[in-house]
């Protein structure tokens, strides 16, 4: 027993310089795969649960509907342009994107951001490194802590015991190293007994704070190294909150060890620091002796966290717009009646074939073609374009001019059996939200995008209420992008919508599609020869044929 204490010391510091050059190692692996995936999409599953935690804790009224994020297919838009190092960082964009901005101040100090880290490649790379730090799972549960005000989970008793209990064991350890005797082994043991049974009775209760308090050490040290760099906002509230975050590194210090460990379970440092954890009530300590002064740190906590958040987000776009083939920074006219995007594309669509438009919010753009001609794909680039040019100031095209706009979208509709609404009531309430949000978002315009307008009920009744529901949406000075089969559609409204089409040709008895846009409505007459090029009746044919030179008289086409 006299030589356990020595045994230990020996120990620790082996523990200690394999965690030194373990972290040694993984910085250059880091750097490494940081320079490697520069200007790529990053891969593996995320946890779309966890990354959205910050946009639950942010009551923020610009924020899409779920509608429109589901529309837009905005988790894999996410998956695209998360290039991010950090926990918060991730989180933070995922938040942005669905939080379009109108102010034009949020755009200027974003592209000071994203010039300023990117000045210089080797202190952009460091900041990737100090950011990973902050890349564990547990990280995630930082907007916990300043999402609500925190109480006690135990009795003052209890409170007093896990205060003491390290050092109790740590005095019962030297009397045993000292001057071996039965009673001191005996209380040892039950002390052990006690602390495992506080330890895992209360593991549920304190996940949440398990997870975030070791977290918030690292967000401190990663802030205050930014800070030095001068990478973050230079303002009185950023510098008090720097100060005001710090006074919690003394409470946090109990946890220094396990942030000084790695985190794979196989190594033996991994287990000893959970031993350790287990007997000494490491995590409740950390608890009772950091919680109020989080309390009354919340507000610093979220600025903090918020500012390191932003240096990530800021780096991520860069990356991003690296690995595109081309991009633009997006012009915002405010007071303009007009809407000009040149050569867009849509991000997730591989080989995407770019196209053109200007649109006028005195006259709707309505879209016809047949399925799988490009109509949908390109007005869902429309909305995406815009939602991300009012959120990391990109724009996949070559220009696009505009002005801050609220976004409105109605496209992936389905039954609702669960609430028993059928197919044309689920559109009808989607589209009449639309009509009511409109209304709230003013004096912001909106932009509103339908995708086969009323296809749930029947050919007269659905031309008659979308004519109406698109003359509506003109009248009231929205920019509107409609896609529709029915070309009576066209003739109904007349001069207020502008009609674009998306046409096929006949190739090899199948349709071949260029997914060019054109102006005015399809002149083609390729359906039929595709049915008649699969071997179709000649009957069927000749019928088909009669009744399409009839409706193209009736309609002009």
């Amino acid at each position: 027993m006299t030589y356990l204490l020595p045994v230990i010391l020996i120990l620790f510091i082996i523990i200690t310089a394999i965690s030194f050059f373990n972290r040694r190692l993984n910085n250059r692996k880091k750097l490494a795969e940081i320079r490697k995936r520069w200007g790529k999409t990053k891969n593996g599953q995320r946890n779309f649960k966890l990354i959205a935690a910050y946009l639950s804790a942010d009551d923020d009224k610009n924020t899409i509907s779920t509608t429109t994020a589901t529309d837009l297919d905005l988790d894999n838009v996410f998956e695209f342009i998360d290039r991010t190092n950090s926990k918060p960082g991730q989180q933070y964009l995922y938040k942005k994107l669905h939080s379009p901005e109108t102010s034009e101040s949020y755009f200027t100090n974003l592209e000071q951001r994203i010039e300023k880290l990117n000045k210089e490649q080797h202190l952009r790379e460091l900041t990737e490194v100090k950011l990973a730090a902050l890349n564990n799972n547990d990280a995630y549960y930082l907007p916990e802590l300043f999402r609500k005000t925190h109480h006690a989970l135990f009795s003052p008793f209890v409170n007093f015991y896990i205060r003491i209990a390290p050092l109790l064991i740590i005095l019962l350890i030297t009397s045993l190293a000292t001057i071996p005797n039965q009673f001191c082994l005996l209380l040892f043991s039950a002390l052990l007994i006690v602390n495992v049974i506080i330890h895992y009775s209360n593991k549920t209760k304190m996940l949440s704070y398990t997870h975030s308090l070791p977290q918030l050490l690292q967000l401190n040290n990663a802030a205050q190294w930014l800070a030095s760099q001068k990478l973050l906002d230079n303002n009185d509230a950023t510098r008090q909150s720097l100060i005001n975050i710090a006074k919690l590194k003394k409470s946090l210090g109990l946890i220094s060890l396990q942030n000084k460990v790695t985190n794979d379970p196989t190594d033996i440092s991994y287990l000893l620091t959970e031993w350790l954890k287990m007997f000494l009530l490491i995590e409740p300590l950390v608890f009772i002796s950091s919680i109020n002064r989080v309390n009354k740190y919340l507000n610093d906590i979220r600025i903090i966290y918020e500012c390191v958040a932003e240096v990530d987000m800021a780096i991520s776009i860069q990356s991003v717009r690296d690995g595109l083939p081309y991009y633009c920074k997006p012009e915002f006219l405010a007071g303009s009646e007009n809407i000009t995007i040149k050569n867009l594309y849509h991000p997730l669509v591989e080989n995407c074939v770019a196209n053109s438009i200007s649109i006028n919010n005195s006259q709707g753009i309505l879209v016809t073609g047949s399925n799988m001609s490009g109509k949908t794909t390109f007005i869902r680039a429309i909305a995406v374009n815009a939602l991300l040019s009012q959120t990391i100031n990109t724009s996949f095209a070559l220009k696009y001019k505009a002005l801050p706009l609220k976004i409105f979208t109605s496209i992936n509709m389905s039954d609702d059996m669960d609430n028993h609404k059928s197919y044309f009531q689920a559109e009808a309430i989607s589209v009449r939200n639309i009509i009511q949000d409109c209304q709230a978002s003013k004096p912001v315009k909106s932009l509103v995008i339908i995708d086969e307008i009323f296809r749930g009920t029947n050919t007269i009744e659905r031309i008659a209420a979308a004519k109406a529901v698109l003359s509506h949406f003109v009248e009231n000075k929205s920019f509107v992008l409609v896609s529709t089969h029915d070309l009576e559609l066209a003739e109904l409204l007349g001069s207020e919508y502008k009609v674009f089409s998306f046409e096929e040709l006949v190739g090899d008895n199948r349709l071949v599609f260029d997914y060019k846009l054109k102006e005015g409505l399809l002149r083609t007459k390729n359906g039929i020869a595709v049915l008649e090029g699969l071997g179709f009746p000649k009957k069927i044919i000749n019928e088909a044929a009669e009744i399409s030179i009839q409706l193209r008289a009736k309609y002009d086409l």
